[in-house]
C-alpha cells in the first residue's frame, strides 16, 4: 500500500501535517513519542535486570544435594539381618 504512494506523495502528506500541526506541535509530539520510547526501553531493561537477579539468588540459595543418608528403616533392617546372623552362628 505505501508502496504505490512514492516520494512526492509522503513529501505532500508531510507539507499537509506540518500546514494542519504546526512545527511546535510536531515537535513536541516527536519529543513525547521520544520519551515514551525512552521510557519503554528503560522498563524492559530493569525487567530484565530483575529477572537476571532473582535466577542468580535462586541458583545460589540452592542447597547442594547430600548424599543419600540411609534410613532408619534400612538401618533396622541391616541391624536385624546382623542379629539374625550372628544367632545362627
Amino acid at each position: 500500500m505505501l508502496g504505490s504512494i512514492g516520494v512526492p506523495g509522503l513529501i505532500v502528506i508531510l507539507l499537509i501535517v506540518i500546514v494542519l500541526f504546526g512545527g511546535k506541535r510536531i515537535a513536541e509530539v516527536a519529543k513525547g513519542l521520544g520519551t515514551g520510547v525512552k521510557n519503554f526501553k528503560d522498563a524492559v531493561k530493569e525487567d530484565d535486570e530483575k529477572s537476571e537477579e532473582a535466577e542468580v539468588k535462586a541458583v545460589t540459595q540452592e542447597k547442594p544435594k547430600a548424599t543419600r543418608e540411609k534410613s532408619p528403616a534400612a538401618k533396622t533392617t541391616k541391624t536385624r539381618t546382623k542379629k539374625t546372623a550372628d544367632k545362627a552362628n
